[in-house]
C-alpha cells in the first residue's frame, strides 16, 4: 500500500503573534515554526498503517520554501520512508495549493492520501476535499479513527451524541482530526536513520492566488467577568443579566 501524507509548516500555535503595523502580515521575529498539529495526527495515522500492513510505504509531501526541509526530516525521523518538497510560494488560496499537490500525487497514484483536517494557520479546511475532487478520489473529512481491510477504508467521525461510520473504497483522501492518532516523539535511532532517507526537492509553479489577504486585526478584548450569586438567587440574577445586558434572551 502506498500512502502520501501532506503536511504544512506553520507558526507555532503557542507563539505570541504580532501584526505588523499597516500591513496584512505578521512579524516573524522570534516566531518558531512547526508542523501543523492536525497534520501530525495524519502522519501518525500513516505510520501506524505502515506498522500493521506489510509492504506499506509512507511518503511525506509539502509545498513551501527550503525551511520546510526541517519538518520533512522530522517526519522521516518519526518513521516515514521518503519525503518530497515542492518548492514554491504558499498563499491562502486553498485551490492553488490543492492543484500543486494533486499534480504531484497524480503522478504517484497512491492508495491513500492523508492530511490534517485543517492547517494551524489559515484554518480553512479546504485543501483535503479539493485534492480529492481534483484526483477523483473518494473523501472522508474530520476523521478521528480508521481501519483498512483490503481495499476498503472504514472511517469514524464524531458527531453529536454518537459516532458516524463511513466506508470508502481506495484510492481515498482522508482528513484527520484529533482522536486516536496521538503523535509520537522521534527516537534517536529514527533521527539518525532520517539522514539517510531520500528527500526530493522539486521546483513547482504555483497558480496565482485568487484570494487576497487585505488586513489583520487582533480579536476584541474580553469584558470583565461578572460573578453571580449561588443557588436560586444566582439563577434569577443570571437570567436577568442575559436578558437586560447581554440581550441574548
Amino acid at each position: 500500500m502506498e500512502i502520501i501524507v501532506c503536511i504544512k509548516r506553520v507558526p507555532d500555535t503557542e507563539a505570541r503573534i504580532r501584526i505588523l503595523e499597516g500591513s496584512p502580515e505578521i512579524s516573524l521575529e522570534g516566531v518558531k515554526y512547526v508542523t501543523s498539529p492536525y497534520d501530525e495526527f495524519a502522519l501518525e495515522a500513516g505510520i501506524r498503517l505502515k506498522e500493521v500492513h506489510e509492504s506499506t510505504t509512507v511518503t511525506v509531501l509539502t509545498l513551501g520554501d527550503d525551511e520546510a526541509q526541517e519538518n520533512l526530516r522530522n517526519a522521516l525521523a518519526l518513521g516515514a520512508d521518503q519525503a518530497s518538497l515542492l518548492r514554491g510560494s504558499t498563499t491562502m488560496d486553498g485551490l492553488a495549493t490543492a492543484k500543486v499537490l494533486a499534480n504531484e500525487i497524480d503522478e504517484k497514484k497512491p492508495d491513500m492520501v492523508l492530511l490534517g483536517v485543517k492547517a494551524g494557520d489559515d484554518d480553512q479546511q479546504q485543501v483535503g476535499p479539493m485534492v480529492a475532487a481534483l484526483l477523483g478520489y473518494k473523501c472522508a473529512t474530520n476523521v478521528t479513527n480508521f481501519k483498512v481491510q483490503g481495499s476498503i477504508v472504514t472511517c469514524q467521525r464524531q458527531i453529536e451524541n454518537g459516532t458516524e461510520v463511513i466506508e470508502l473504497a481506495q484510492p481515498a483522501v482522508i482528513t484527520v482530526t484529533k482522536g486516536e492518532f496521538e503523535p509520537r516523539y522521534p527516537s534517536l535511532k529514527g533521527i539518525m536513520a532520517a539522514k539517510k532517507k531520500p528527500l526530493i526537492i522539486k521546483d513547482v509553479e504555483v497558480p496565482e492566488s485568487r484570494l487576497v489577504l487585505t488586513g489583520l486585526e487582533y480579536p476584541p478584548e474580553r469584558d470583565g467577568i461578572h460573578m453571580v450569586g449561588e443557588g436560586l438567587d444566582g439563577i434569577t440574577e443570571l437570567v436577568q443579566l442575559l436578558r437586560e445586558e447581554a440581550k441574548v434572551l
